[in-house]
Protein backbone atom coordinates (compact mmCIF):
# COMPACT_ATOMS: atom_id res chain seq x y z
CA UNK A 1 0.00 0.00 0.00
CA UNK A 2 1.01 3.48 -1.14
CA UNK A 3 0.82 6.72 1.04
CA UNK A 4 -1.89 7.95 -1.05
CA UNK A 5 -3.67 5.03 -0.45
CA UNK A 6 -3.46 5.09 2.86
CA UNK A 7 -4.09 8.51 3.41
CA UNK A 8 -7.38 7.87 1.87
CA UNK A 9 -8.01 4.74 4.20
CA UNK A 10 -7.02 7.13 7.72
CA UNK A 11 -9.30 10.19 6.24
CA UNK A 12 -12.50 7.67 5.69
CA UNK A 13 -12.10 6.89 9.37
CA UNK A 14 -12.18 10.56 10.37
CA UNK A 15 -15.66 10.93 11.31
CA UNK A 16 -15.54 7.47 13.84
CA UNK A 17 -12.36 8.96 15.54
CA UNK A 18 -14.71 11.88 15.69
CA UNK A 19 -17.48 10.11 17.86
CA UNK A 20 -14.54 8.50 20.21
CA UNK A 21 -12.67 11.45 20.24
CA UNK A 22 -15.85 13.02 21.97
CA UNK A 23 -16.14 10.35 24.65
CA UNK A 24 -12.48 11.49 25.72
CA UNK A 25 -13.09 14.84 25.77
CA UNK A 26 -16.69 15.77 26.20
CA UNK A 27 -15.86 19.07 24.03
CA UNK A 28 -16.07 19.46 20.04
CA UNK A 29 -13.95 21.74 19.74
CA UNK A 30 -10.87 19.22 21.72
CA UNK A 31 -12.38 16.04 20.44
CA UNK A 32 -11.58 17.95 16.71
CA UNK A 33 -7.88 18.95 17.84
CA UNK A 34 -7.61 15.44 19.13
CA UNK A 35 -9.08 13.71 16.18
CA UNK A 36 -6.33 16.30 13.82
CA UNK A 37 -3.34 15.43 15.73
CA UNK A 38 -4.54 11.81 15.54
CA UNK A 39 -4.52 11.85 11.79
CA UNK A 40 -1.44 14.02 11.75
CA UNK A 41 0.48 11.21 13.74
CA UNK A 42 -0.79 8.61 11.98
CA UNK A 43 0.14 10.13 8.38
CA UNK A 44 3.79 10.85 9.71
CA UNK A 45 3.92 7.39 10.95
CA UNK A 46 2.54 5.38 7.86
CA UNK A 47 5.69 3.62 7.86
CA UNK A 48 4.71 1.88 11.27
CA UNK A 49 1.67 0.55 9.99
CA UNK A 50 1.48 -2.95 8.70
CA UNK A 51 -0.65 -4.17 6.02
CA UNK A 52 -3.40 -6.70 7.26
CA UNK A 53 -3.23 -4.78 10.92
CA UNK A 54 -6.70 -3.42 12.06
CA UNK A 55 -6.24 0.15 10.52
CA UNK A 56 -9.33 1.68 12.97
CA UNK A 57 -8.12 -0.31 15.93
CA UNK A 58 -4.49 1.25 15.43
CA UNK A 59 -5.85 4.71 14.93
CA UNK A 60 -7.85 4.27 17.84
CA UNK A 61 -4.52 3.24 19.80
CA UNK A 62 -2.73 6.74 18.81
CA UNK A 63 -5.80 8.66 19.41
CA UNK A 64 -5.83 6.85 23.13
CA UNK A 65 -2.45 7.68 23.46
CA UNK A 66 -2.59 10.92 22.74
CA UNK A 67 -5.01 11.53 24.67
CA UNK A 68 -3.53 10.37 27.98
CA UNK A 69 0.12 12.07 27.02
CA UNK A 70 -1.72 15.60 26.31
CA UNK A 71 -3.79 15.30 29.86
CA UNK A 72 -0.42 14.08 31.88
CA UNK A 73 1.43 16.94 30.14
CA UNK A 74 -1.51 19.37 30.84
CA UNK A 75 -1.92 17.78 34.80
CA UNK A 76 2.01 18.25 35.20
CA UNK A 77 1.93 22.00 33.85
CA UNK A 78 -0.89 22.85 36.17
CA UNK A 79 0.71 21.51 39.39
CA UNK A 80 3.56 23.82 38.81
CA UNK A 81 2.16 26.83 38.23
CA UNK A 82 0.46 28.68 40.93
CA UNK A 83 -2.64 30.39 40.30
CA UNK A 84 -2.98 33.71 41.56
CA UNK A 85 -6.15 33.41 44.29
CA UNK A 86 -4.20 30.66 45.61
CA UNK A 87 -1.33 33.25 46.88
CA UNK A 88 -1.98 33.40 50.65
CA UNK A 89 0.02 36.77 52.05
CA UNK A 90 2.06 33.91 54.32
CA UNK A 91 3.52 32.90 51.00
CA UNK A 92 3.77 36.38 49.75
CA UNK A 93 6.42 36.90 52.77
CA UNK A 94 8.10 34.10 52.02
CA UNK A 95 8.48 34.34 47.98
CA UNK A 96 9.85 37.86 48.86
CA UNK A 97 12.43 37.17 51.09
CA UNK A 98 13.83 34.33 48.89
CA UNK A 99 15.72 36.91 46.35
CA UNK A 100 18.37 36.43 43.47
CA UNK A 101 21.08 37.49 45.51
CA UNK A 102 20.93 34.48 47.66
CA UNK A 103 20.33 32.44 44.79
CA UNK A 104 23.37 33.45 43.52
CA UNK A 105 25.66 32.19 46.12
CA UNK A 106 24.02 28.96 45.79
CA UNK A 107 24.49 28.80 42.38
CA UNK A 108 27.89 29.63 43.35
CA UNK A 109 28.56 26.75 45.58
CA UNK A 110 27.03 24.45 43.24
CA UNK A 111 29.53 25.26 40.64
CA UNK A 112 31.95 24.83 43.37
CA UNK A 113 30.67 21.35 44.38
CA UNK A 114 30.42 20.40 40.40
CA UNK A 115 33.54 21.47 39.74
CA UNK A 116 35.48 19.23 42.38
CA UNK A 117 34.19 16.21 40.71
CA UNK A 118 36.45 14.41 38.39
CA UNK A 119 35.19 14.36 35.01
CA UNK A 120 34.63 10.41 34.74
CA UNK A 121 31.72 11.63 37.29
CA UNK A 122 31.20 15.09 36.34
CA UNK A 123 30.23 14.24 32.63
CA UNK A 124 27.23 11.18 33.29
CA UNK A 125 26.04 13.23 36.47
CA UNK A 126 25.31 16.76 34.25
CA UNK A 127 24.12 14.52 31.34
CA UNK A 128 22.14 12.85 33.32
CA UNK A 129 20.77 16.30 34.89
CA UNK A 130 20.08 17.51 31.76
CA UNK A 131 17.82 15.48 31.24
CA UNK A 132 19.82 12.06 29.23
CA UNK A 133 18.59 9.05 29.72
CA UNK A 134 21.47 6.23 31.26
CA UNK A 135 21.34 4.35 27.55
CA UNK A 136 22.18 7.66 26.15
CA UNK A 137 25.08 8.01 28.74
CA UNK A 138 26.01 4.77 28.30
CA UNK A 139 25.94 4.70 24.30
CA UNK A 140 27.59 8.69 24.38
CA UNK A 141 30.54 7.48 26.86
CA UNK A 142 30.75 3.88 25.27
CA UNK A 143 30.97 2.55 28.98
CA UNK A 144 28.31 0.15 30.34
CA UNK A 145 24.94 1.22 31.58
CA UNK A 146 26.23 -0.24 35.03
CA UNK A 147 28.92 1.59 35.48
CA UNK A 148 26.81 4.79 34.22
CA UNK A 149 24.57 4.75 37.03
CA UNK A 150 27.04 4.18 39.94
CA UNK A 151 28.91 7.45 38.44
CA UNK A 152 25.80 8.84 38.97
CA UNK A 153 24.99 7.55 42.25
CA UNK A 154 28.70 8.43 43.67
CA UNK A 155 28.77 11.71 41.99
CA UNK A 156 25.19 12.68 43.55
CA UNK A 157 26.70 10.96 47.01
CA UNK A 158 29.98 13.34 46.40
CA UNK A 159 27.14 16.29 45.78
CA UNK A 160 25.30 15.94 48.61
CA UNK A 161 28.12 16.28 51.11
CA UNK A 162 29.86 18.67 50.03
CA UNK A 163 26.36 20.99 49.70
CA UNK A 164 25.50 19.69 53.46
CA UNK A 165 24.94 23.38 54.63
CA UNK A 166 22.00 23.79 52.33
CA UNK A 167 20.41 20.67 53.91
CA UNK A 168 17.54 22.12 55.43
CA UNK A 169 17.57 25.42 54.10
CA UNK A 170 14.49 24.96 51.88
Amino acid sequence: MNKIEFNTLVIRQSESLKAYARNFTRDQDDANDLVQDTLLKAVTYFKNFKEGTNLKGWLYTIMKNTFINNYRRVVKTNSFITKEEEITSANLVVSATKNRGENKFVMEDINHALSNLSEDYYVPFTMYFEGYKYHEISDHLNIPIGTVKTRIHVARKVMKKTLNAYKFSY
